[in-house]
């Protein structure tokens, strides 16, 4: 099969993922699972050849690094890739993505989140494992901002993912390594791009996370993707990169400018067909400031529940609330949940 042959096929069928490694069949994710695409397994010499069919003049930098991002629109589909070394043979990660962003309201996400294109300055934190849906979510955002708002939206991504058709907004989309060395490096420049919307791919270090809050207490709206689960998660993380002797004036600065955060999950559904978002809410209320500034993010949770009527929505209730509309088995629910004995009340 050619690479068009699997994503075509893939595509088809509903999968989100394409695994291709040496000695194992090629494999596509649906629903979660990892199923065969078809039986034979692949050699070192196919897995080079689809390599050098989806890196082209990329390919080299195989080599000299040992792994390869990319995104390109292959069989009418567009496609994350991740191409890495292993074990002397070369692996592909290929994650297809929508060509259409979703409207908003169609991702079953929480009531608040319909309000954040409308805000219109602060740091809005979109956290998860790796597919769980961040990068929909942003996309589904930020094209709701490109059809209501007239402004300058830039977005550093590694790769970019989705692509905009600007419609009221100026949008450039700029990839890291290709248009860009750096996060760093891009963020700075964007500073000086007269922006005012910054979509941050991921805030993976101490200056990235630095310019994002600068950038944010600026006047600028920002979004950015933590690899957390859940919202307390995400400021322990942002404030754990700094020395301790920075940490008091970073939670300081986030208690000032951090809007919500928005963690999610992707859950198989009852009937086994599609998945279904989980997602935890926090919108930082003025409890939630002091908790930031006083580093007692324990008490995070409390707050969550105490500001129900601002938006926010703790995992577990979300999940709950999931169980009642009998959208996923309380087995799903259980495996989810934060807190296994309050979920059991509800599971059974």
């Amino acid at each position: 099969m050619t690479v068009e042959e699997l994503v075509r096929q893939a595509s088809t069928d509903g999968a989100s993922d394409i695994h291709l490694v040496c000695g194992i069949p090629p494999k596509y994710r649906i629903d979660g699972q990892l199923q065969d695409i078809y039986p034979v397994p692949l050699t070192k010499e196919d897995c080079r050849g689809f390599a050098k069919d989806l890196a082209g003049d990329l390919y080299d930098q195989i080599k000299e690094i040992g792994e390869l991002d990319l995104a390109r629109t292959i069989a009418d589909e567009r496609v994350r890739i991740n191409l890495f070394r292993q074990q002397g043979s070369i692996s592909a990660a290929l994650r297809i993505l929508s060509n259409k962003i979703p409207k908003l309201d169609q991702l079953g996400l929480p009531p608040i989140v319909s309000e954040f294109p409308t805000w219109q300055k602060g740091i809005i934190l979109v956290t998860g494992e790796t597919g769980s849906g961040k990068s929909t979510t942003l996309a589904a955002i930020l094209d709701q901002i490109n059809h209501t708002r007239t402004e300058h939206i830039i977005t550093l991504e590694d790769p970019v993912e989705y692509l905009y058709e600007p419609d009221k907004c100026v949008i450039n989309q700029r990839e890291i390594g290709k248009d860009t060395e750096s996060y760093d490096k891009g963020l700075r420049a964007i500073l000086r791009e007269d922006p005012d919307i910054i979509l941050i791919g991921e805030m993976r270090d101490l200056s990235t996370i630095e310019t994002a809050l600068t950038a944010a207490e600026t006047g600028h709206l920002v979004f950015a993707t933590l690899h957390t689960n859940s919202a307390a998660d995400a400021i322990d993380r942002i404030v754990g990169v700094f020395p301790a002797d920075r940490q008091p004036q970073i939670r300081l600065q986030l208690s000032t400018c951090l809007k919500a955060v928005l963690s999610q999950q992707l859950l198989v559904r009852k009937e086994k067909k599609g998945r279904v978002a989980a997602c935890e809410v926090m919108v930082v209320t003025a409890a939630i400031k002091n908790l930031i500034r006083e580093g007692k993010t324990p008490q995070m949770h409390s707050s969550m529940l105490a500001a129900a009527s601002e938006g926010s929505v703790t995992m577990d209730n979300y999940l709950v609330q999931l169980l009642k509309e009998k959208k996923i088995s309380a087995q799903v629910a259980l495996e989810a949940a934060n807190d296994k004995q309050y979920m059991k009340k509800y599971a059974y």
